[in-house]
């Protein structure tokens, strides 16, 4: 699975802490990534219940996780998107609540 970033979600990673990066990064490593290719698999396949997975409330395409439940809490906010025939993720925002006022 490859992914892809916006810029606001690259100004966003810039601005978190260095604690944070280190758990959004293990998260998707360990977690996250193998989902996706799950997923890449078979589009039936479910997220894991651990990233809370959901559809971001009136952004058609948008998914939010969570990738911490401390404080604060973890969320990130993408899109799965085909690029010449390969699925990828493409990262919007990442941060707390605050992302999902333009997600």
């Amino acid at each position: 699975m490859k992914f892809e970033t916006t810029p606001a979600f690259d100004a966003d990673y810039r601005r978190l802490a260095t604690e944070h990066v280190a758990t959004f990064r293990q998260v998707v490593r360990e977690t996250f990534a193998p989902a996706c290719e799950a997923l890449a698999a078979d589009p039936n396949i479910r997220w894991p219940a651990s990233l809370r997975v959901k559809s971001v409330h009136g952004a058609d395409g948008v998914l939010e996780m969570t990738w911490s439940f401390a404080s604060p809490d973890g969320r990130a906010t993408f899109e799965m998107v085909t690029v010449n025939g390969e699925l990828r993720c493409r990262w919007r925002r990442i941060g707390d609540h605050s992302v999902f006022r333009r997600p």
